[in-house]
């Protein structure tokens, strides 16, 4: 997208500093060229905003595109064709809510990142890891008690791949690199919409999560890791996870480990709450339904103890199928114990950190992608409004209004 936009009388959010600047904007080649009062350009597209709040353009950076249901054990029995058509709708309605840059948690491949580059689709800009690595009968190993046969072909449209051993992770790991994952994702402990393990487990030795961080560390990527209990969060963090997702059940000392170690925390309440609500009806087993209650009521409480003790915080959702479309709920559920201010840094500058964009997403800053939305009242006096995207001015990617 090479869209040349001017944007005049706007109040321009700079997320680190928490203030506003009123002034002009333009955007030239995809970018953020020039910020400044009376700015000119004859060839651009001139919106007066009149006052109207500009933000960088947010950042998920918890999704599964691929997930068009609950039912994460069936997607493998799915046509990838299918499974492509269903993500690039997801993936468009994304977009409409001013997401424009997305970091997959597992499912999503180069070819998805590659057609949404190419303009083949409209959607947020994609970061991928491919397969998440899982030991047997871990999160990512959706078989049943009654089924042996595994297969992990990549044509299917699954989540995981099961790798036992330091050997087997390591090539599990430089295979997901070798195609193009911007980070590793790996199954540290028990999860809710899994078949046959225990939100309280732990997954992986020791000796095995080192290796898959080592092979991360060689390609300067890093590791993610999908965990719960503070158990297995903090092995996680002291073995050299950078990316903790969920955190539910995390105690004092995963705050310290947290600080010692920079790594950052993704929550996600939001697809708690809406598994409890409606996740039967879009597919969850009951199995997993009955599992939601572990970590439902948990996920607030880690999120104010980790917010307190400094820990930084980025935006995650992790919907799953038809609950895609609450994904700006987590906005409200966070600003229940989260400053706004707090909260947009989630989801903006904080969130380009962790993602190894910063300067290129999540800022206004001369130089940046031009993706940004524009709302017409102050998110920093109610976070609810992000959490209305019918209600956004504009979206814009790449210079471009994409919506509405």
């Amino acid at each position: 997208m090479n869209g040349s936009l001017l944007l005049r009388n706007a109040r321009l959010l700079d997320p680190v500093s928490g203030e506003y600047t009123e002034g002009d904007l333009r955007c030239a080649d995809g970018r953020i060229v020039e910020i400044g009062d009376g700015l000119t350009a004859d060839d651009a597209r001139t919106e007066d905003l009149r006052g109207a709040f500009v933000l960088p353009g947010l950042v998920d950076a918890h999704v599964h595109v691929t997930a068009s249901t609950a039912d994460l054990g069936s997607l493998p029995a799915s046509s990838p064709s299918y499974v492509a058509a269903h993500s690039a709708r997801t993936m468009s309605r994304m977009l409409d809510r001013g997401f424009t840059t997305v970091r997959d948690a597992s499912g999503a491949d180069y070819g998805l990142a590659d057609a949404q580059a190419e303009g083949l689709f409209r959607g947020p800009r994609l970061l991928f890891c491919g397969r998440a690595l899982s030991q047997t009968g871990g999160h990512g190993d959706s078989r049943t008690r009654g089924t042996n046969v595994s297969d992990d072909h990549p044509c299917c449209a699954g989540l995981g791949r099961v790798a036992d051993g330091v050997d087997a992770v390591r090539a599990a790991a430089r295979d997901e690199l070798r195609k193009g994952a911007h980070h590793i994702k790996v199954m540290a402990s028990g999860g809710v919409a899994s078949p046959t393990d225990r939100i309280d487990s732990t997954q992986y030795s020791a000796e095995e999560l080192r290796a898959i961080v080592e092979e991360a560390e060689s390609a300067n990527r890093y590791v993610a890791a999908h965990a719960y209990t503070a158990r297995a969060v903090n092995r996680a963090l002291e073995l050299g996870v950078r990316s903790i997702e969920h955190g539910n059940l995390i105690d004092d000392l995963s705050v310290e480990l947290f600080l010692r170690h920079d790594a950052y925390l993704v929550p996600t309440l939001v697809t708690y709450w809406a598994l409890k609500e409606e996740g039967r009806e879009h597919g969850l087993p009951e199995s997993s339904w009955r599992k939601v209650d572990e970590v439902l009521g948990a996920g607030m409480a880690a999120l104010e103890k980790a917010a307190r003790g400094g820990v930084k915080i980025v935006y995650g959702s992790d919907l799953l199928g038809g609950m895609h479309r609450h994904q700006n709920h987590e906005f409200r559920l966070r600003g229940e114990v989260q400053s706004a201010l707090e909260v947009v840094r989630s989801a903006t500058s904080t969130a380009a950190d962790l993602l190894n964009l910063t300067g290129e997403i999540g800022t206004l800053a001369p130089g940046a992608h031009a993706d940004l939305i524009v709302v017409n009242r102050d998110p920093l006096e109610d976070i609810g409004v992000l959490a209305e995207p019918e209600k956004f001015r504009y979206v814009v990617q790449g210079g471009t209004v994409v919506s509405p």
